[in-house]
């Protein structure tokens, strides 16, 4: 029996292998590894079409598993590769996976390979699925490898080729990367400094030799900006475009070579045929620049051969016109024969043989230095009897510019007589006599901030101790008028030969303006920006961290008050905007004198604010507190000559540590005992009892059923039809959130959001929607190719969807849902922008970079100026609901066809509401909107109704 079950075995093993599923060899990836070279430990798989199916690599048990990828972009005749990491440790590894668009190696002379984007996802077999990094010169990806696990990984590449792949630890690549953005920026700075200076040399003296050089030299600046990505981060070129400009620059450099060639040796002095010559060859490759538009590839090869031959042809003249006695010829040997080896290991490299990762980098600082030869070639040949090129001190004259040009000041310790020296344009800056930062380094300890005097003498002892390394350490010095400075301090030791530290050298930035632009956006973040006090984020966070004191018995017990102002909408649509804002700031100074010190006081929205009351004196106490604080906002506030009367509605809850786990729940009790106040008629105070829970539905229940409410199918996303006004065609839809509650009926969305902030489950929420939607609509998009495409508007209620968990579940959903760029607008209320502008600024733009529309919702009845609207650059304007509505005499606010105009003004298309007629729609279109919605065009519906009228509108 025992030979049949061999057989058996390996039988299965052959039927497993023969489905076109071998299994991988697996890479150990060890700690103490910084780098893994996996270009050759990948399995390649050509076009498999858009699905492929492969063994994993055996795991800890020995069992090959078998897995099934699917392309990205189905019906796809995708290129795979397949490789395995282990994870023999006890450890969890974190690893980047680094394949780059372009290398030079192996590229290829003739039809090089000139970069593309190499890998569009990575599948792991189990755990965590890698997350792209975004580089724009590689693809990187990040993954995690638990310990003891093998993980087989299934990449779809975006071409056939994948010149080089790496797997590298983070800090070693964060490391390199920073090494190597140290190497890029001082060649690109060379090549810069280089060819103005050639450019200069060219108008001071404008013979053919000088314009030829400066020409070489730009040309070669240009090329070691786009090798090293520099253009593409500036202008964010598509693959496409940086091949074609590659291919360009290496034909300009063949042709400005052949130039510079002619015009250094003067050949037309020579023979007419060298004229000729050369004429035909910048003809030839002009053209080749010219196809470089059409095909790069070919027009690169031809580059890249063109200049070989000019190396070889132009090494030959050289050699023979310095046979002949030419002086220039001479001169020009030691450059050439660079420019021969040069060639020689460029060739040597696109062919494969030269595989270093130092090859290419190192290629290009030879070029630059090439150029530089050139340049001190040229000048030696034509400034030699003036004297201009002096013998030394040049490259420290270009640096003290470069220094000065930047605007930076130099630092310089000299440790062994232990004396700081700065340039004198900082003591100038803040006021001090000549000479007050310059002497012993603990001298600058009087002058520095007193919370910097720490980190500042152990970034120098580190210094001291280290004997290598940088630090770049940023502190405050103290101005003559008392007034702090923000500068950063970039430094590096010089190590003698004995290996003591002699010197500290770096230079000094001042970075005040951006400091303070840093701490502006932290306090807007949590602060509310007309009043100053703490928003809803803070105040919660305080209020959690006063309990957990209370808790402990190190605060007396508190109580939460919340304060809401009666009628307020009056005031603003009565006395206008710029009063209501100024009887908010008089009800907060009231609030705020009636407090006591540690108490809390914060704007919560609109007119409501809430306070933390620490007392401790039991509800008799806080009652007559309350009550004071009533008549007193019941005081008028006196504007010039009219008075405005306020009066307010007032919650109140105690706190008990049996009954509030949370803050969650302390500020529910009191909403509660706030909402009861109001229906009492306002101008009361009411605090919160028991039997208040019976009067509506339980809030805490309602929370804790949201919780499942997802995963029961509870809650879904409705589409309402926004409605192209010049033909009537659907144009997209606004995504509206219903919670089918089995016991309360229908939720809407702002509600239903409210419940969700409370409960903590706003960012679920918010992926929910998000990842439905897009899914849908790149569906829509895929059935329905329209011009312009369909859109989707999602509303954004909550304070907490503005946090980093809106970035993170929107690239999420649009890397997974591909729709066209701007075709998902995100729409944010005008009042909601205003709470925070300055971080809402940082937030809209990371919305628009990761490619979703913008849209304003609720305009006309907010707080928010020209200057903001045009500063956050909005696709789309949606005016508030109230500006839709006739007045008495049947016409509509004048405001709103200022509205219109201001809009499409600033290049913005406007939606609508409330188009509940077709003469409103008629009125709408005739004042200039675009798109509208409302009853007479339909009312929200499931997603499969959607198709449908967007299947009966197309036909």
């Amino acid at each position: 029996m025992r030979p049949f079950i061999r057989l058996a075995i390996a039988l299965a093993w052959l039927a497993a292998g023969c489905g076109g599923a071998l299994a991988v060899q697996s890479v150990r990836v060890s700690p103490d590894v910084d780098t893994i070279d996996l270009t050759n430990a990948v399995e390649h798989f050509g076009a498999q079409g858009d699905h492929i199916e492969v063994s994993t690599a055996p795991g800890p048990d020995g069992i090959v598993r078998r897995i099934e990828v699917s392309a990205a972009q189905p019906g796809a005749k995708a290129s795979w590769i397949v490789f395995a990491l282990t994870n023999d440790t006890a450890e969890q590894l974190t690893r980047l996976i680094w394949a780059p668009h372009y290398r030079l190696a192996g590229s290829g002379v003739v039809w090089p390979d000139l970069g593309a984007s190499r890998i569009t996802t990575i599948t792991a077999s189990q755990g965590n699925p890698p997350e792209r990094e975004d580089r724009v010169d590689s693809d990187v990806f990040r993954l995690i490898l638990d310990p003891g696990t093998t993980v087989t990984y299934v990449a779809e590449l975006r071409t056939p080729n994948l010149p080089q792949m790496y797997l590298w630890e983070p800090d070693a690549f964060k490391d390199k990367n920073a090494n190597m953005t140290l190497y890029q920026g001082i060649v690109i700075g060379v090549a810069g400094l280089l060819a103005l200076f050639l450019s200069i040399v060219f108008v001071v003296r404008s013979t053919l030799i000088f314009p030829a050089a400066a020409a070489l030299a730009w040309a070669v600046f240009a090329y070691v900006c786009i090798d090293f990505g520099f253009w593409r981060r500036i202008f964010d070129f598509e693959d496409q475009a940086e091949r074609i400009w590659r291919a360009g620059v290496e034909a300009t450099i063949g042709t400005t070579l052949v130039i510079f060639l002619f015009a250094y040796l003067n050949l037309r002095r020579w023979h007419v045929r060298y004229s000729h010559v050369a004429f035909a060859w910048v003809a030839t490759m002009a053209v080749v620049i010219a196809l470089s538009v059409y095909d790069p590839p070919v027009a690169a090869g031809l580059a890249r051969m063109s200049i070989a031959a000019v190396a070889v042809i132009g090494a030959l003249l050289v050699l023979s016109l310095a046979l002949a006695g030419s002086d220039r010829a001479v001169l020009l040997i030691p450059t050439w024969f660079l420019l021969l080896v040069w060639v020689g290991a460029a060739a040597a490299t696109a062919l494969g043989v030269l595989t270093n990762d130092l090859a290419a980098p190192g290629l290009i600082g030879g070029l630059v230095l090439i150029v530089m030869l050139i340049g001190f070639t040229i000048l030696q040949s034509a400034f030699a009897a003036s004297g201009i090129l002096s013998g030394g001190g040049a490259d420290s004259e270009r640096r003290a510019l470069a220094m000065t040009g930047c605007g930076d000041s130099i630092f310089d310790w000299n440790v062994g007589s232990d004396q700081i020296y700065v340039s004198g344009e900082i003591e100038t800056q803040l006021g001090l006599k000549h000479g007050a930062l310059q002497g012993p380094a603990s001298s600058w300890l009087d002058v520095l901030h007193p919370l910097d005097r720490d980190r500042y003498a152990a970034a120098l002892d580190g210094l001291l101790d280290q004997r290598s390394g940088r630090v770049s350490h940023d502190f405050r010095l103290r101005a003559a008028d008392g007034r702090y400075y923000w500068f950063l301090m970039k430094a590096r030791p010089v190590v003698s030969a004995d290996g003591e530290v002699v010197r500290v050298i770096g230079a000094l930035a001042d970075v005040t303006e951006s400091r303070s632009g840093e701490e502006r956006m932290l306090h807007d973040a949590v602060h509310d920006n007309l009043t100053g006090l703490p928003n809803r984020q803070l105040f919660m966070d305080r209020l959690e961290t006063v309990l957990v004191h209370a808790r402990n018995g190190s605060l007396p017990e508190p109580a939460l008050l919340l304060i809401d102002l009666d009628r307020f909408a009056q005031i603003n649509d009565s006395a206008g905007l710029s009063v209501g804002d100024s009887t908010l700031l008089t009800v907060a100074r009231r609030i705020g004198r009636n407090l006591r010190p540690g108490d809390t006081l914060g704007r919560l929205r609109g007119d409501q604010f809430g306070a933390i009351v620490l007392g401790g004196g039991g509800a008799d106490e806080f009652a007559a507190f309350v009550e004071s604080m009533r008549a007193m906002l019941a005081t008028p506030i006196s504007f010039g000559d009219r008075e405005v009367s306020l009066t307010a509605s007032f919650g109140l809850s105690l706190f008990d540590a049996a009954r509030h786990a949370k803050a969650a729940e302390l500020f529910s009790e009191a909403e509660i005992a706030l909402a009861n106040a109001k229906k009492a008629g306002g101008d009361c105070a009411i605090a919160y009892a028991k039997s208040m829970r019976n009067q509506r539905p339980e809030r805490a229940s309602l929370q804790k059923d949201l919780g499942r409410a997802i995963e029961r199918g509870e809650v879904k996303l409705l589409y309402q039809p926004v409605v192209r006004l010049e033909d009537r065609t659907v144009a997209g839809f606004e995504a509206l959130l219903r919670w089918r509650h089995p016991l309360h009926g229908s939720i809407d969305s702002r509600e239903l959001m409210a419940l969700a902030e409370d409960a903590e489950l706003t960012a679920e929420i918010s992926d929910f929607v998000l990842e439905k939607a897009t899914r849908e609509l790149a569906a829509w998009q895929k059935a329905l190719a329209v011009d312009p495409p369909i859109f989707v508007c999602i509303p954004v209620f909550s304070q907490q969807m503005l946090q980093h968990d809106l970035l993170t579940g929107l690239k999420s959903a649009l890397s997974r849902n591909p729709v066209q760029r701007g075709s998902l607008k995100l729409e944010f209320p005008e009042s909601l922008i205003m709470e925070n502008p300055e971080y809402s600024a940082h937030l809209l733009h990371r919305v628009r970079e990761l490619g979703a529309g913008l849209s304003l919702g609720g305009f006309g009845v907010g707080l928010s100026s020209l200057g903001h609207i045009q500063r956050y650059a909005f696709d789309t304007l949606r005016p508030d609901a109230s500006l839709s509505h006739v007045n008495g005499s049947g016409e509509r606010p004048l405001i709103l066809r200022s509205i219109l105009a201001m809009a499409h003004d600033l290049g913005m298309t406007v939606i609508m509401e409330k188009a509940e007629s077709e003469s409103d729609a008629v009125e709408f279109a005739q004042m200039g909107c675009e798109f509208a919605l409302g009853q007479t065009f339909g009312q929200p519906m499931g997603a499969d109704s959607a198709r449908n009228l967007m299947g009966a509108a197309a036909a």
